[in-house]
């Protein structure tokens, strides 16, 4: 096998609890963006763009959405609501990935998506190529049009997911996976 197969072969998410320092420096964060930005892109639109949530900023993210939660929660206990505080916190690194799908004369908009969706996988791996850990989920807030609109996306913008990047404070454990004969068919 050859070093990127090998690196494919053992990826897998670590929860954004299981990510502690160190995260990325700015040099590799910028590689990061670099590769993130390298996928398929019909008609060379780049139809995301990134959020970089880092340092005091995810304090202050976590802030937008801890409100949004209280406000749709009048009653939520506050450890509730601290936990909600700290989604944007729980690892070094976050990269919101925004995709951007418009409509095009040429290009379907689900073209346009798929593309912001290699955009986060290309972030989680690369991630993995630099020796870190790494996750990428969505939860409530992706989809919240209050929290959407402070994190400065606009109406027909969209949350691919945010990539929580760090260095894995735990081994994360196997999952099980598709056996491809449940997966796989061929047209004949």
């Amino acid at each position: 096998m050859t070093p990127t197969i090998d690196l494919l072969s053992a990826r897998r998410s670590v929860g954004p609890n299981f990510l502690g320092e160190p995260g990325p420096s700015a040099s590799q964060l910028e590689t990061l963006l670099r590769i993130a930005s390298r996928v398929p892109d019909h008609g060379k639109l780049a139809p995301w763009r990134f959020i970089v949530f880092e340092g005091e900023a995810r304090a202050k993210a976590g802030e937008v959405i801890a409100q949004a939660y209280a406000k749709d929660n009048p009653d939520a206990e506050e450890n509730r609501v601290a936990a909600e505080r700290n989604r944007l916190a729980r690892a070094p690194l976050v990269i919101g990935v925004v995709s951007r799908a418009a409509p095009h004369p040429k290009i379907p908009d689900w073209e346009q998506v798929l593309s912001a969706g290699a955009a986060c996988m290309n972030l989680v791996t690369a991630a993995h190529a630099q020796g870190f850990s790494a996750s990428w989920i969505t939860e409530w807030y992706a989809y919240d049009r209050r929290v959407l609109a402070a994190f400065g996306l606009s109406p027909q913008e969209r949350m691919a997911g945010f990539v929580h990047i760090g260095t894995a404070v735990s081994v994360s454990p196997e999952r099980p996976r598709p056996e491809l004969d449940e997966i796989v068919s061929r047209f004949a």
